[in-house]
């Protein structure tokens, strides 16, 4: 799914508790969209790995949300709603495709990495990949909530996510071949320092691995 996407429904989490903590609306908006986000940001590491925890977010998150009710300030609500969101990406990339950079094709059953299971989770491919139509379509009706329940500098937020969201979903296929055209055009040195998970090509393709490996085609 789109990180949008995770940062909606994150938010969607969110708008649920403004009606019981209307207080907590600024706090709860904030944590929820960087809990939603944060887990991409290993993208540059070891992507739906590093910073997804599809069990233990979910499981230090129960405990946090009772502090929360126990002692509800801002950094124990905030920490409990941040916890919820990360959980809830984490959980919800199993139900997206595969790592691979095009997850259309169905050729890569890693989904997201479960430290707990110790092995990677397979796709469900219920949304086949980040950027398809039903993505877009999740996002939109993900909105809905926090549109109705946020205003001000949240509202406009979400009508940004949802033009980004609209945005990607128009170039997530040319955007890869682009990438596989620039990909063959980099000098080995540059591409020696690209981290793998960006390279927008099945498995590196053997002739760019075969490039970072010998160090030619400058």
């Amino acid at each position: 799914m789109m990180a949008t996407t995770h940062a909606l429904a994150g938010l969607a989490l969110a708008a649920a508790l403004v009606f019981i903590a209307p207080q907590f609306a600024a706090v709860v908006a904030v944590a929820a969209i960087a809990g939603g986000l944060v887990p991409d940001f290993d993208l540059l590491a070891s992507h739906r790995r590093t910073l997804h925890f599809p069990v233990y977010y979910g499981a230090f998150a129960v405990p946090a949300g009772l502090v929360a009710a126990i002692v509800p300030t801002d950094l124990t609500v905030g920490v409990a709603v941040f916890l919820g969101a990360a959980g809830l990406h984490s959980i919800s990339d199993r139900f997206g495709g595969g790592l691979e950079p095009k997850p259309w094709r169905e050729t890569s059953e890693r989904a997201v990495f479960s430290h707990y299971h110790g092995r990677w989770l397979a796709p469900r491919r219920w949304i086949r990949y980040d950027g398809a139509p039903e993505d877009l379509a999740l996002a939109v009706v993900l909105a809905i909530p926090a549109l109705l329940v946020f205003d001000g500098v949240v509202q406009t937020a979400v009508l940004a996510m949802l033009a980004v969201s609209l945005g990607y979903a128009i170039v997530r296929k040319p955007i890869v071949s682009l990438g596989e055209w620039l990909i063959d055009r980099l000098p080995a040195s540059v591409l020696s320092v690209v981290p793998s998970a960006l390279l927008p090509i099945e498995d590196e393709s053997e002739r760019a691995r075969d490039r970072r490996k010998n160090g030619d085609g400058d």
